[in-house]
């Protein structure tokens, strides 16, 4: 019966995205699954990240030979099978045991770059050596000194980009969350009662060895010290203030890779992102886990594109759900688009397997959605493709 969670046939009946989320939910103890799916405050924007897709309409041109189709596209001058990348989400060693490199394994198996985050489980070198396009995301904390170390490890494996967050400055009041806990890291009664219901979940993730640890804080944090509640004290601790502008200049300087900023809303800071020499932005609202009442990133698109031309990467997260909302967000102007929670919650349903078909859902209906478009070509794609937005 437990077995059968993860088994290849449970999963194949999995039809949408929404079917992998209810799958992940019955196999969850209560404080993963609102870990995962929570928001800040009173959650209106992550709300919107979601309604802002059902305003957005299709229009399809018809008698097009749609018999050959290709959804892959450039970047950084180098193709990808389809133009996804898999959002960096931390302690997903909770979700699945060993989240981080399932979710790098099958985003190498779809074609498609990983982004990890920094507050990962699994080693930045594991992920690296699985083959996958690798970006690294990086919080800028107090101890400079030490976050050059594992800006020199990610540059030593090869990583291809480094993805600055810069909308943490300060953490996200997200109350669902918190509400879980007595104590940093420390369940309440009613979570520990439920957490008792999931036993399919403690033998994926406690059993193996207990509850994961952040396995990229060595520079910052003991080993024996790197566990999940001295971490988040830790995380809390050191995210810094005052980070700004200056800081971008800092990283520039030192990395010699393609850098990317995650958390840009203003065009004002697309340009002045762009202005520094960064290769790109990522448009986020952080999925709508911190300053709630903010757009989201589909609202703000077409105004960044225009103001910082053609030439530069833009990347979309937050709201996906369906193939259909990637390729809206290509016709409004996106380069690529990114997501968290889709992602998780194939790995949250079945491991590997669950993040495999995660994906290949996305994939199929983006091709589907493409051909019922009347397009062949990601560079069909333009604002043509939509009723008046």
């Amino acid at each position: 019966m437990l077995r059968s969670l993860y088994s290849g046939s449970n999963l194949n009946r999995a039809q949408n995205l929404d079917d992998l989320r209810a799958r992940a939910f019955k196999r969850l103890p209560n404080f993963c699954r609102e870990y995962l799916e929570g928001g800040a405050d009173d959650e209106l924007t992550l709300k919107h990240n979601r309604q802002v897709y059902d305003k957005i309409l299709f229009k399809p041109r018809m008698l097009v030979d749609i018999t050959q189709r290709d959804l892959s596209t450039q970047v950084f001058g180098e193709s990808i099978n389809f133009p996804f990348a898999i959002s960096p989400t931390g302690f997903n060693g909770l979700l699945s045991h060993e989240g981080d490199l399932k979710l790098a394994l099958a985003a190498k198996k779809a074609g498609i770059p990983f982004i990890q985050s920094m507050v990962s489980t699994v080693s930045l070198e594991r992920i690296a050596a699985t083959g996958v396009r690798h970006w690294m995301q990086l919080y800028l904390f107090k101890n400079r000194d030490n976050l050059k170390g594992i800006i020199a490890r990610a540059e030593k494996a090869g990583c291809e980009a480094l993805v600055l967050t810069v909308d943490t400055s300060i953490i996200g009041n997200r109350t669902w969350d918190k509400r879980n806990y007595k104590a940093p890291m420390k369940l309440n009664l009613p979570n520990l009662f439920h957490l008792a219901t999931r036993p399919a979940w403690i033998w994926d993730i406690l059993v193996p060895k207990g509850m994961p640890k952040f396995s990229n804080l060595g520079d910052f944090l003991p080993p024996e010290k790197a566990s999940a509640k001295n971490a988040a004290s830790f995380l809390t601790e050191e995210m810094s203030a005052s980070l700004s502008w200056q800081d971008v200049t800092w990283l520039r300087e030192i990395w010699p890779g393609k850098l990317i900023i995650k958390g840009i809303l203003a065009s004002e800071d697309a340009l002045q992102a762009k202005a520094l020499g960064v290769d790109g932005i990522i448009i986020s609202n952080h999925g709508g886990r911190q300053l709630d009442s903010v757009p989201s990133p589909m609202d703000v698109l077409p105004e960044i594109r225009q103001a910082v031309g053609q030439d530069f990467l833009l990347i979309v997260d937050g709201g996906v759900r369906r193939g259909s909302d990637l390729i809206k967000a290509l016709c409004l102007g996106a380069n690529l688009v990114t997501s968290g929670r889709a992602p998780l919650y194939g790995l949250a349903a079945g491991g590997q397997a669950g993040a495999d078909k995660a994906l290949e859902i996305i994939q199929t209906e983006a091709d589907r959605t493409l051909a019922l478009l009347g397009c062949t070509e990601v560079k069909q794609l333009g604002k043509g493709c939509l009723f008046k937005h």
